[in-house]
């Protein structure tokens, strides 16, 4: 039987502040059930905001999550709010998105993770970020993200 000891959340079921800042937000983890079990968990943000470092001028994108447990599981309140957290945070696109990854490894210590930040274009120009933290386990199934390309009005 699977391992789904909560007791050490502290935001699951409660009413909870949203973080100011990515800094102060709390990631939290729940026990993977399945260990030894190789599979993909994904989370999907259409709507991520953030802050341009230099005008202040708000920045949006669309970020994918994947990752293979190994012990733990990201809380999803926890993830929503942190990802939240920097709707007043000034940052460049590639600061934002490898600081949310490198985050979630320090938290699990997952199997392999993975983002894809598809940001909506600033200045005309749309600025796609993408990291992993090495070549997945072999014999996973592993979906394309999904998230087209910018194109404009073409």
């Amino acid at each position: 039987m699977p391992n789904t000891d909560v007791s050490g959340l502290t935001m699951l079921g409660t009413n909870t502040e949203a973080p100011k800042t990515p800094e102060e937000a709390v990631l939290e983890r729940v026990p993977a059930g399945h260990g030894g079990t190789n599979y993909v968990v994904r989370f999907t943000a259409p709507e991520f905001t953030s802050l341009c470092p230099m005008t202040g001028q708000p920045d949006f994108a669309h970020i994918v999550i994947d990752y293979i447990p190994d012990e733990w599981l990201v809380e999803s309140k926890s993830l929503k709010l942190f990802l939240h957290s920097f709707r007043n945070h000034g940052a460049f696109h590639e600061d934002c998105s490898i600081y949310i990854a490198k985050r979630i490894v320090d938290l699990l210590q997952p199997k392999w993770l993975r983002i894809g930040a598809y940001w909506y274009p600033r200045g005309g120009i749309p600025i796609d970020v993408f990291w992993q933290t090495g070549a997945p386990p072999e014999g996973v199934w592993l979906p394309e993200q999904g998230v087209a390309p910018y194109r404009g009005r073409g």
